[in-house]
């Protein structure tokens, strides 16, 4: 079922890959033959399996900068980085504080930066060169309450993928994939079974997103098949949501 996302033999490091829609990634291309790394700041009590961890604040360029020179004397290549650690609690614009958006600006745009260019540094000297994936949010384009700061991060991602996807080509492909609603496998994000039956309700395909199929796009993003794709944002949302009716 793989073949047609050659992965087989690839290297792939996933940030933030052991929870959530990260994780879901992570045995997505365990699955398509890579060997895959995770990482994090604090191990997991389980790792996805084929997986193995390194701890790391990719926040911080140092550790990044150790953590992309290990995989390499490790595995002696580098072919995917697929940036998905990033996230928000909702927030008052009106009453955030500067550290509190300075956190959020650093987990959700400086850090992938961080890594994208420790990577690049692989990638560029690699016959083959490499791909870089970002997980980003329907957020980056469109307001949502409550997440204002989180917002304009993901709005930078997407314009930090462009202008990378620019800078590093033709050795080195860089895209966007723009979640919607994702349930996770703790589902307690979107509320109880029946306010998550509402929630998936505003989506016209029916239901919410799944970490899977944000695996998807980013093994498509990955595969020989996006060959002649860099600079694109993937949005995945169902279609969009739409206001339901009062009392729906």
């Amino acid at each position: 079922m793989d073949g047609e996302h050659g992965l087989e033999g690839h290297v792939a490091l996933v940030t933030g890959g052991t929870r959530g829609i990260g994780r879901g990634i992570a045995s997505r291309l365990v699955e398509g033959g890579a060997g895959v790394v995770v990482c994090g700041r604090r191990a997991p009590d389980d790792l996805p399996a084929g997986t193995t961890f390194v701890a790391t604040d990719v926040r911080d360029g140092d550790q990044v900068e150790a953590l992309v020179t290990g995989i390499v004397a490790e595995h002696g290549r580098l072919d995917l980085v697929v940036n998905n650690a990033g996230g928000a609690p909702y927030a008052e614009a009106a009453t955030a504080s500067p550290g509190f958006s300075e956190k959020i600006v650093a987990l959700n745009l400086t850090a992938p930066l961080f890594v994208s260019q420790a990577a690049n540094r692989v990638m560029q000297a690699q016959a083959e060169g490499g791909c870089i994936v970002n997980i980003g949010s329907v957020s980056g384009f469109r307001a949502s309450p409550g997440a204002a700061v989180y917002a304009a991060a993901k709005a930078g991602l997407l314009s930090l993928t462009q202008g990378l996807a620019m800078d590093w080509a033709p050795k080195v492909r860089v895209n966007l994939v723009s979640a919607g609603l994702i349930e996770t496998d703790d589902g307690g994000y979107y509320g109880d079974e029946a306010t998550r039956a509402r929630v998936a309700a505003t989506v016209p395909l029916g239901r919410m997103g799944t970490p899977r199929d944000v695996a998807e796009a980013v093994c498509f993003l990955a595969s020989p098949a996006a060959a002649y794709v860099t600079g694109a944002n993937l949005v995945l949302h169902g279609g969009g949501e739409v206001h339901l009716p009062a009392g729906a």
